[in-house]
């Protein structure tokens, strides 16, 4: 026998059964034709219920609804009814399932559950004859689509109806009951919209659902309600396929830097980590630095905010700055293209940007096909996402059809973005060349009520004219948790996970340059290399030279084809040559910016140092009010300390040119370089100790490490000179290990430790 406390509790559920029906009852709902010409009895009083403050007699009991994932009274809640904006049943979409069972309309202990009892028809109900039943609008060929999904299905209805008028609702749950009167038991004209809704999706399937509401509205006269209703199911069914197609194309990433390793491929899932994102540009490389303090190169007084992936675009930023256009810039290696993709999948799986009815990526990468040719903005969608031409051109003029459209790596289009000499273009079915579209879309003209957002490394130019309104977020790379985070997704092995983060964590200059994703990538490469080929005991490399000679080739080679053509070998080797000159010269002086006059002393292309190489970067300080100033530096400190040992390298080794000895100017020197070799390691080393802030320790390691079998293989390509140097590390090792001994410089043994570390030495405990 139930208790006072279970029949309350049936009552509460009772009084707010209509939608727990729907969640609960068969969506095939009763396939026999006479269904309908049944009612269920009345609830028999239940035997000894005891003493009750309230009359129970005409109370019914409803089993309770299965649970369901997502019930329609949350769809239409407080938070959500002013916004009945549609979740596109994605592949990740909630599907309510609803149970085929009658049980929900019996009481529990009636001995009539079984029975069906033929309904008595009054004079007033009106049941239509079949030959009343109106044709139902459909196509003889269409086939249930996947994205066809309850919560779809339910709001999809739901925002039809309620841009009818009053009136117009009135008829149309007239024509309801008029044709389907065995779905309701009495007239619905009561009924709210999400009742009727409700109740249509309990007694019918999905497609039939739409379908009955499509002929309806035709029958009542609203054809422009019936083509918005069906305008919504192809937008639902062009937002499922355009899910699929990204999650095909960018679904999965290979681990293995570079443009033709064979390296495995991981779910993107699987490998992204967070990054740092934050709501300040301009803010200058990371200057992080394991021996020397480097002064704030920005001149930004505040910290920039952090910002998740969920924070770009977002409706509420929208709101507050009234952008369409937002720039995301980093330097080389920095996590941008990750960001995008992260953006991406935050959408499909619908976690952020739920306002938006179609995301584009449009890389530069493949637009470079329609380069000189005549092309409308159109027809590039549809070539890239075949499955758009089923969206008709009102989607693309809609405000209530969001779009966005991500364009990455602006730095590796070669057009000209002419901004004061462009044609007008706001048409997107138009013919015209890949530039006029892209400045137009950065204009705001194309595509007007459209989002854009394009990622780029620090443009030389300007990309964005003056005049146009537009955000602008730097993406930073890892910060120091994240680093860690990286390599235990990135080893599947967690032994090979913690040995590399052991190893990082021993070179300080390592562990600071891992904030970049890329250096971090290329160390993971390293290192699986070893494991696969020396097994799990293998011994990692303890020369940072080799790890910054690998992230120089990956600028300088795999990463640059994207961005210009090949230079010839004795072109770059002049370009580095130049770059490490300008390096070497700013580390005496203990600078870090680069001025325009720099450029133009050493005769480098702003552009191809920053754009084409990555090797350095550019950004605006405000030194004073109302006064701007494009500085340039390099992508880190420690690169810079890099490319002056190299210039200090090549030069001796292709010219037996000594920098340390502005006298020598043999012009046969080349022919002695073996003995010459040590005078210029020894006049590094003796410049090195006496600089006591330390800005030529790393210098000097890089340089030892330059003469490295591994690293020479390596730098082999821009070495002109076949002379051998077979005595080299001996002669180093020896030179160090008398510097270490003499003990002049007793705060500096340290660095002069490290040194012998890259040169492959070990064996320290003697000296």
């Amino acid at each position: 026998m139930m208790t006072d406390t279970e029949i309350d509790a049936m009552a509460m559920s009772s009084g707010n059964s209509s939608l727990g029906d729907a969640a609960s009852a068969g969506g095939q709902s009763m396939s026999n034709e006479d269904d309908g010409l049944y009612y269920i009895p009345e609830r028999r009083p239940s035997l000894d219920l005891g003493p009750t403050p309230m009359d129970t007699s005409h109370w019914y009991y409803v089993e309770q609804a299965v649970s369901p994932a997502l019930s329609y009274r949350s769809m239409t809640s407080d938070e959500n009814a002013d916004n009945m904006d549609l979740n596109y049943g994605s592949s990740t979409s909630v599907h309510l399932n609803r149970t085929d069972s009658y049980s929900s309309c019996y009481s529990l202990d009636s001995d009539d559950c079984e029975k069906r009892i033929p309904k008595v028809k009054s004079k007033d109900d009106t049941v239509s004859d079949p030959s009343d039943t109106p044709v139902l609008i459909q196509d003889s060929n269409e086939i249930k689509h996947p994205s066809l999904t309850v919560a779809f299905t339910f709001k999809a209805i739901c925002k039809t109806l309620g841009k009818l008028s009053e009136g117009d609702m009135k008829r149309f749950k007239e024509m309801l009951w008029k044709h389907y009167p065995q779905s309701f038991n009495t007239p619905p004209q009561n009924m709210d919209m999400v009742d009727l809704v409700d109740r249509l999706l309990e007694y019918y399937n999905l497609e039939r659902s739409l379908q009955i509401t499509k002929t309806l509205l035709e029958e009542i006269g609203k054809k422009k309600m019936v083509d918005f209703l069906q305008t919504l199911c192809i937008q639902n069914e062009v937002r499922y396929d355009l899910s699929e197609t990204l999650k095909r194309k960018y679904g999965e990433v290979c681990e293995a830097e570079g443009v033709n390793t064979q390296g495995e491929m991981r779910p993107f899932h699987d490998v992204f980590t967070k990054l740092n994102i934050t709501a300040t540009c301009n803010n200058g490389p990371n200057i992080d630095h394991e021996v020397m303090t480097i002064q704030k190169l920005d001149s930004n007084r505040k910290a920039g905010k952090l910002l998740s992936i969920k924070d770009i675009m977002s409706a509420e930023r929208l709101e507050e700055s009234g952008t369409k256009l937002l720039l995301i810039t980093g330097v080389a290696g920095s996590g941008k293209s990750m960001v995008v993709r992260k953006l991406i999948f935050d959408w499909i799986e619908e976690q952020s940007h739920q306002y938006v009815s179609f995301l584009f990526l449009l890389p530069f990468r493949e637009l470079k096909q329609f380069e000189g040719a005549k092309v409308s903005l159109l027809e590039i969608i549809h070539k890239l996402y075949p499955e758009t031409k089923k969206l008709r051109d009102d989607n693309y003029r809609s405000h209530d059809c969001t779009m966005l459209f991500i364009f990455d790596g602006l730095d590796e289009y070669n057009g000209k973005l002419d901004f004061d000499n462009t044609e007008l273009l706001c048409d997107h079915t138009a013919p015209t060349s890949l530039n006029v579209i892209m400045v137009n879309i950065i204009r705001g003209r194309l595509m007007y009520h459209g989002l854009s957002v394009i990622t780029s490394r620090p443009q030389v130019k300007r990309c964005i004219p003056w005049d146009t309104h537009y955000d602008e977020i730097d993406v930073r790379g890892f910060c120091d948790p994240e680093k860690d985070e990286y390599f235990k997704k990135r080893f599947k092995n967690p032994d090979h996970a913690a040995r590399v983060i052991e190893y990082i964590n021993s070179f300080k200059t390592l562990r600071i340059m891992c904030h970049l994703p890329l250096f971090c990538s290329l160390v993971a490469d390293v290192c699986q290399r070893m494991f696969r080929e020396q097994g799990p005991q293998a011994e990692l490399p303890r020369s940072i030279t080799f790890m910054y000679t690998k992230l120089l080739l990956a600028l300088m080679r795999q990463h640059r084809v994207f961005r210009a053509p090949d230079l010839s070998p004795d072109n770059e080797r002049d370009f580095l040559m130049k770059l490490g000159k300008l390096a070497f010269n700013m580390l005496e002086q203990g600078m870090f910016k680069i001025t325009r006059s720099d450029w133009k002393e050493v005769g480098i292309s702003e552009e191809e140092a920053v754009i084409n190489s990555g090797l350095c970067t550019q950004y605006i300080t405000k030194p004073y009010v109302l006064v701007q100033e494009k500085v340039f530096s390099f992508i880190h400190p420690t690169m810079q300390e890099y490319l002056a040992a190299l210039y200090a390298f090549l030069s001796f080794r292709n010219q037996g040119k000594n920098i340390f000895d502005q006298h020598l100017k043999d012009k046969l020197s080349w022919m002695f370089k073996v003995q010459k070799a040590m005078e210029m390691y020894k006049s590094a080393v003796d410049r090195s100790l006496l600089c006591e802030d330390g800005k030529l320790d790393i210098f000097l390691r890089f340089l030892f490490g330059m003469a490295n079998k591994s690293n020479l293989e390596l730098l082999k390509p821009f070495c002109t000179s076949s002379v051998k140097w077979p005595t080299v590390i001996e002669d180093a090792t020896t030179l160090i290990r008398k510097r270490i001994r003499e003990n002049q410089y007793p705060g500096r043994n340290e660095n002069l430790q490290r040194c012998l570390e890259e040169l492959g030495v070990q064996e320290v405990a003697s000296l």
